[in-house]
């Protein structure tokens, strides 16, 4: 590539004139170029000729370019068109004048709450509007949030990062791609990242341009990445009700870091709690070495310094007022030389007597003679407590709304104005901004998707809510035993919505409710036994059961008994009759018949006919001696 200078008046792809250099970068030089076909002012970002020789890169960026060019959201910078040139590829984007954050930044400003929640929120907007359509950012940093005339933000850059980093062009293999000091931990540890890695970045560029402090920044880019790995983000006072959002925004570990449609309701409710923020000082987008649009690095725009270009005029005040009045005429006098040494000491003396007096004036309405105090802590204090904390070092509070806040309890102080340790005048209203409690957050469905209590267990926890399950065990004829049938939050079923760290109250199945076992006894064969417990679902197992009263094959009974509860599934016994018992028939050779009788008897037989003398002896028997016979039934006694 030429030097960024000699490629302006260019035109690429018959359009795009190049107009003026904006600024420079690792990976890119950008000028702010005039699209003569529409007439319009654009920003071309023109690649380093290394990335046009990169197959792997072009091919990527091509298919990023049509993504980003995709996106149509006001917190994202639009990119119109995309090419190749002799210099190589180009993106054309949409143009602001604002600068960026970082513009801002460098000249040593830092963000108020309001103006930090205002522009997170926007930022947080733009980024959930991209990752809902699977796209990523990688290197949120101030350099990439460009503000527009009115000081709204825009997110450039969409796209770029994630093409560079399966380039062959850039770092070795493994190599963290984005700047390192905005890095999230799994950035910095080489792991896959989704949209929650674009929100840790987005909290700590919020984090800075509120105290003009990078967290976790050490020596090294090595010591950088790892400082943030585990590591919770640190408080700090600047950060007022702004605090418990950003800490929740860089958790450390990913499932426990808000995304970015959240982050973005969080902010928004900050800033509606606030005073309306005052206007950014823009730095402008005015041609420069380096500017806002410079990829590969936080650059900074090269501002005239203070007062260029402005002249300081004196003017003779009686002149603004017209011509002098003509003198009137008088008879001169001679002034004797007493009088010729007093007055210039009198002249001194009322004018010194009219600047004490205008001093003194002044120094009451500025409350110079006022003393200062060191501003106490109110914040975590309730509010009637943060009174008589203030009036007991001579200040009063004012109430400036409300915050919600996973941190103070709702009704004390959840951010001050000025800060703790902060000198101020005795009588200043101290600013205060109170909890209302926690945010409201959306409870996740727990049923339907065969959770059991572990699973429900973590799932709330993966919300920030924690679980009391099994708050009830109940009978269910559609939920399998174990799993989770609905839950309660303050007596509403299947609640919708609750305070961060709810207690949860989970119902579990105890399994289908238990049911009577139907009466199938008497004239009921097992066919419609076992068709009738089915239909209360219940199983039939059959089991024979002698009876003399019940014909064979008609249900005797079940187990457990008609009448009884059992649970749905249960494996019923149910009786059939097999006829009634049989005994075997004793021996009763010979024995006198009056033997045989008795014999027979206590084996539950009786004696039929008897063929022979009856004071014979027995010598056979119908059945015979050892075979089975029904119970109660006859035996033909042979005597001789």
């Amino acid at each position: 590539m030429p030097l960024i200078s000699d490629s302006v008046g260019r035109v690429l792809g018959g359009r795009y004139r190049l107009v003026a250099a904006l600024g420079t970068g690792a990976s890119a030089h950008v000028f702010l170029a005039e699209d003569v076909s529409l007439r319009r002012r654009v920003a071309v970002k023109v690649l380093q000729p290394a990335l046009a020789r990169d197959a792997s890169f072009l091919k990527r960026f091509e298919a990023e370019a049509r993504s980003v060019a995709s996106l149509n959201h006001p917190h994202v910078l639009r990119v119109f068109d995309w090419g190749e040139d002799a210099d190589g590829p180009y993106l054309v984007l949409e143009y602001l004048q604002g600068g960026s954050l970082r513009d801002v930044l460098d000249h040593g400003v830092s963000l108020s709450q309001a103006q930090a929640a205002r522009l997170g929120a926007e930022a947080a907007e733009g980024l959930a509007y991209a990752h809902a359509r699977g796209l990523v950012h990688r290197d949120v940093k101030p350099a990439n949030l460009l503000l527009d005339e009115e000081g709204r933000v825009r997110i450039a850059d969409f796209g770029v990062a994630r093409a560079l980093a399966e380039a062959a062009w850039t770092e070795p293999d493994g190599a963290m791609i984005g700047t390192a000091r905005y890095a999230s931990p799994e950035q910095a540890q080489g792991q896959s990242v989704d949209g929650r890695s674009d929100v840790y970045s987005l909290a700590l560029v919020l984090y800075e341009a509120l105290t003009g402090e990078v967290p976790f920044v050490a020596d090294t880019t090595m010591g950088t990445l790892a400082a943030r790995v585990g590591v919770p983000l640190p408080h700090h006072p600047a950060l007022g009700p702004l605090d418990d959002v950003l800490a929740r925004a860089a958790a450390p570990a990913v499932g426990d870091r808000l995304d970015a449609a959240r982050l973005a309701a969080r902010l928004g409710s900050v800033a509606a709690a606030l005073p309306p923020p005052a206007a950014l000082p823009l730095r402008g987008a005015a041609p420069a070495e380096t500017g806002p649009y410079a990829a590969g690095g936080d650059l900074t725009v090269q501002a005239p310094a203070a007062g260029a270009g402005h002249r300081l005029e004196v003017f003779d005040i009686d002149a603004l007022d017209g011509p002098p009045a003509p003198a009137r005429r008088r008879a001169p006098m001679r002034p004797n030389a007493s009088t010729r040494r007093r007055w210039p000491w009198v002249l001194a003396a009322v004018v010194l007597a009219a600047a004490v007096a205008a001093g003194v004036v002044a120094a009451v309405h500025e409350k110079v003679f006022t003393a200062s105090r060191p501003v106490p802590a109110l914040t975590g204090l309730t509010l009637s407590a943060a009174r008589q904390t203030a009036a007991a070092d001579h200040f009063s509070v004012a109430v400036g709304g409300s915050v919600r806040s996973i941190a103070v309890p709702a009704g004390s102080v959840a951010g001050q104005q000025p800060r703790r340790g902060v000198s101020a005048k005795e009588g200043t209203a101290l600013r205060v901004v109170v909890s209302s409690g926690p945010p409201t957050e959306r409870v996740p469905p727990l049923s339907g998707l065969g959770l059991d209590c572990t699973g429900a267990t973590r799932l709330l926890a993966a919300d920030h809510f924690t679980a009391d399950c099994p708050a009830l065990l109940a009978y269910s004829p559609t939920v399998p035993a174990g799993q989770v049938i609905n839950w309660s939050y303050d007596n509403r079923l299947d609640a919708a919505k609750a305070p961060w760290g709810a207690t949860i109250a989970v119902a579990v199945s105890k399994g289908k409710p238990p049911v009577a076992v139907p009466a199938v006894a008497h004239d009921t064969s097992f066919t419609q036994a076992q068709s009738a417990l089915q239909g209360v679902g219940l199983q039939a197992t059959e089991v024979q059961e002698s009876s003399t009263t019940v014909p064979v094959g008609q249900v005797v009974g079940t187990t457990p008994a008609a009448g009884a509860m059992a649970t749905v599934g249960t494996a019923v016994k149910v009786e059939v009759s097999s006829g009634p018992p049989v005994v075997t028939v004793p021996t009763m050779s010979n024995d006198t018949v009056a033997e045989a009788t008795a014999a027979l008897s206590e084996a539950g037989l009786v004696v039929g006919q008897v063929y022979g003398p009856a004071t014979g002896h027995v010598f056979t028997t119908v059945p015979l001696a050892g075979q089975q016979a029904k119970k109660g039934s006859a035996v033909n006694l042979y005597t001789q």
